[in-house]
């Protein structure tokens, strides 16, 4: 794996996020006047970027959707963040990469800040050789975007050496729009048949495949 380049999503991927992010997004619904107590659909919220889930499902007219994220960002930054717990294996599977002299990244469409912060918190930052995600402003949440800039930054190698590892298909579309071999886990947030409607390069069920796939 000397010359692989290994990109990671981070929710749904890396952590289980999904108490800290779900409880955010009701905090901030709860905020503007607004419940939901379904959990299912929320977790299915776990992965896009906030602009897409509150202005597609909550807020279609105006700027209400900013307002939404704001205070999704007040609960998140101080308690949602670290309702979270990293995946049974995957601290082995970026040992193994490392070990073999691969390169890993991750890509993500949490904003870059907190999802540095979230790298450090686990102690897994030494791992990674650029960490893009979108920026605080609410831009660059595309995931073609943010594959585009990993990419860039690590100098953008061939493609015929590099990974995308998701769980939703917003991973694996940006891409494979990039040429990348793809990896989608069922472990993650993706509901019922999203992964396989996406056709990734291979699906698996848990972060002890990652290695021989890529091998």
């Amino acid at each position: 794996m000397k010359n692989h380049f290994v990109l990671f999503d981070l929710d749904g991927t890396i952590t289980n996020s999904s108490e800290g992010i779900i409880n955010s997004i009701q905090y901030a619904l709860n905020k503007m006047g607004l419940h939901e107590d379904d959990k299912e659909k929320l977790r299915s919220y776990v992965g896009p970027s906030l602009k897409q889930t509150f202005l597609s499902n909550y807020f279609p007219n105006g700027d209400e959707y900013k307002e939404a994220i704001k205070h999704y960002r007040s609960y998140y930054a101080e308690t949602g963040i670290f309702e979270n717990k990293l995946y049974e294996g995957i601290v082995e599977v970026f040992k193994e990469i490392k070990k073999d002299g691969g390169h890993i990244a991750l890509s993500t469409a949490k904003p870059t800040y907190f999802a540095k912060i979230i790298l450090k918190y686990f102690n897994i930052n030494d791992y990674f050789d650029v960490v893009v995600g979108s920026h605080l402003d609410g831009s660059r949440t595309d995931k073609k975007e943010i594959i585009y800039e990993t990419l860039d930054q690590l100098g953008l190698p061939n493609t015929d050496n590099c990974f995308m590892i998701g769980d939703r298909e917003y991973d694996i579309i940006g891409a494979k729009h990039h040429n990348l071999k793809t990896i989608g886990v069922r472990y993650g947030y993706a509901p019922k048949g999203e992964l396989e409607a996406c056709t990734p390069t291979h699906i698996i069920s848990n972060p002890s495949e990652i290695i021989n796939v890529i091998r």
